[in-house]
């Protein structure tokens, strides 16, 4: 029996390969084998206005496209916007997967569970699964009514059922994972969850912060749009004018005066200090909003990812948890560890981000994202496409990291944001990556 690869690695990433966008093939395939779900999440993109999602499940035809790259992958995810499980075929794809991967590579898919039973439990662990992560967003029954519409008990009968599985098969290298999208009104439940995974088998746990898709969701943000960076100037300035005797806080309120009072230039000082630093380091500064940032809801989402992870040491859990605040240093993990993403209609993509049509909020406004296509596996083969001049650039340009920080810019939404057919932002780059919260820790998903 192969060994089963490290999870840790694998969860939190390898080393960066500085040639990532050059390798001759995708190391890891996110497939979308449907679009379908069983459910209708308030937090889903589907649930969207402007949504361009078309639903429908991938064809035999389309996933046999992409078995030219299965020898070389290390990663098989076959997930997209909707549920796996309702795809009929599911199962065969796994087998077909794992027929022509590596011994050391792994397939797996997130899944809300509600379709798993003992035969269906059977028949996963038979295909040779690897990793099959359920969606708990909280184990408090009103609010995982609220956020999924699903039962606690039901969850826990599919973890049983899979374990069950696992069980009888020997030669099963299934493990068992647990994903939490994270927001205010579910965060004090987010120890108490792990805890529960762990429980029921779960060896990993996966939290990620939600992407508000409409503006009643900024409300369950629980992260600022400001990166670490811009709090951490800001702050540093706060407090050597209040060592000084002066609160910063003036400089709000004469917000706009034009002249600005004699009593204000003292502020005024700390602030210019404070915007020369960010200019001189390229970190964007909202002012305004930083004077109104919710500093009590950092402090305490970090103390309850403290918890969280002290609990994950004591169970055993590998825990995955994102930033508290977007990061200034940018990780496109996507690219660097040579992903690609195939939608169930055969088009080719480079991420998450871009791999439908949707509006979301990038910092306080709303932009609609449209899908980056650089092929279809009908019309040419996989890799081909990923060897294509365009997709080559595109993920070389990607790793420069040359592009804007949109969550944090002051002047927005301006015109390149709100065009729906981009074609540069403001830095004059043709990669829309400007508002990539995954890029900046915020958003993580199986991978």
């Amino acid at each position: 029996m192969d060994q089963k690869p490290d999870l840790r690695k694998t969860l939190t990433g390898s080393e960066q390969d500085p040639n990532s966008a050059l390798r001759p093939f995708p190391s890891k395939l996110f497939v979308e084998v449907t679009t379908l779900c069983n459910l209708a999440c308030p937090m889903c993109v589907k649930q969207s206005a402007d949504s361009g999602i078309a639903e429908g499940n991938m064809s035999r035809a389309t996933f046999e496209a992409l078995e030219q790259a299965f020898p070389h992958l290390e990663t098989l995810i076959l997930n997209g916007i909707g549920e796996p499980l309702v795809h009929p075929e599911l199962t065969t794809f796994i087998r077909k997967a794992k027929a022509k991967m590596p011994s050391t590579g792994w397939v797996g898919f997130q899944s809300n569970g509600l379709l798993i039973d003992r035969n269906r439990a059977g028949q996963l662990v038979e295909s040779g699964v690897d990793r099959i992560c359920l969606s708990i967003d909280s184990v408090c029954p009103d609010i995982l009514r609220t956020i999924r519409g699903v039962n606690l008990r039901k969850l826990q009968e599919a973890y049983h059922a899979l374990r069950k599985a696992r069980e009888a098969d020997p030669n099963s290298r299934l493990q068992l994972g647990a994903e939490f999208v994270l927001m205010r009104d579910n965060l004090s439940c987010l120890p108490n969850t792990v805890r529960w995974a762990a429980e029921q088998g779960a060896e990993f746990v996966i939290v990620s912060h939600i992407l508000p898709y409409d503006r009643r969701q900024l409300e369950e943000r629980a992260y600022p749009p400001d990166t670490d960076a811009a709090i951490e100037i800001f702050e540093k300035a706060e407090l050597d004018a209040w060592k000084a005797g002066i609160d910063l806080r003036h400089y709000k309120r004469i917000w706009g005066r034009t002249p600005p009072p004699e009593e204000a230039r003292p502020a005024m000082r700390f602030v210019e200090a404070m915007k020369s630093e960010a200019h001189s380091k390229g970190i964007f500064l909202h002012l305004l909003r930083l004077f109104d940032r919710d500093a009590e809801l950092t402090a305490r989402v970090s103390r309850v990812f403290e918890e969280t992870a002290n609990i994950a040491d004591q169970t055993g859990v590998r825990l995955l948890l994102p930033a508290v605040l977007p990061r200034q240093e940018r990780q496109c993990r996507f690219v660097e560890q040579g992903a690609t993403f195939i939608s169930w209609q055969g088009d080719v993509h480079p991420c998450y981000f871009l791999w439908h049509r949707y509006r979301c909020f990038i910092g306080d406004w709303s932009k609609v994202i449209q899908p980056k296509i650089f092929g279809n596996v009908a019309e040419r083969p996989l890799l081909e496409i990923w060897n294509d001049t365009d997709f080559s650039r595109f993920r070389r340009n990607v790793l420069q990291y040359g592009y804007p920080y949109c969550t944090g810019c002051s002047v927005g939404p301006c015109d390149y944001a709100e065009a729906e057919n981009f074609t540069q932002d403001c830095f004059m780059q043709t990669e829309p990556c400007g508002g990539c919260l995954w890029a900046m820790g915020v958003l993580q998903c199986l991978e």
